[in-house]
């Protein structure tokens, strides 16, 4: 068991204990692992930085295992402006992609710090689930441009946070895919 799992299960088991009385000793807990850093550069987007880095931020508020960092050079996950065909990335699910992002999508109505969290959700390992509700980020442009939500669910969160426990060290093989808003 590494110290990350550890550290939850003692966590576990003195939040259950304490309500019932009873004492839990533990041994000082082991170095919890790194957070693994992806690297974002959104300087191809110039005019949809703050969108940009508000989206990375909903990413960084709901999950630990991972953290989206801006930098200007160096970065796996890339962001560039365009002005037709919709938004999309090319990724490979575990940190590294292109994504661009669609002005004319934002000129009908689609909330551009959605569609970067969205876009950035796919280099973190989501897949599009259209048909979801406008709650689930990965619904994309399914629920419409009345959707601003630009947050992911509990349920896409947690799922990020089980493909990145272990860092680069993925579960599954990466795959070069291409996924549209």
């Amino acid at each position: 068991m590494n110290g990350r799992v550890i550290g939850r299960v003692v966590a576990l088991a003195t939040a259950v204990a304490a309500p019932l009385g009873l004492g839990l000793a533990t041994a000082p807990a082991a170095s919890a692992a790194a957070v693994t850093t992806l690297y974002y550069s959104s300087s191809g987007a110039p005019d949809y930085l703050a969108q940009i880095d508000q989206g990375a931020a909903n990413w960084n508020a709901a999950v630990t295992d991972v953290k989206l960092v801006k930098r200007s050079t160096g970065a796996t996950i890339v962001f560039h402006e365009v002005h037709s065909g919709g938004s999309y990335t090319n990724t490979n699910g575990h940190g590294r992609g292109q994504i661009y992002l669609d002005t004319s999508q934002v000129a009908e109505g689609y909330d551009p710090t959605r569609i970067a969290a969205h876009e950035l959700g796919h280099n973190l390992g989501l897949p599009d689930h259209y048909s979801g509700p406008c709650t689930e980020l990965m619904s994309g442009h399914g629920p419409g441009t009345a959707c601003k939500n630009a947050k992911p669910s509990a349920a896409e969160a947690a799922k990020v946070q089980s493909l990145w426990v272990n860092g680069f060290a993925a579960a599954r093989t990466a795959e070069i895919r291409t996924a549209a808003f």
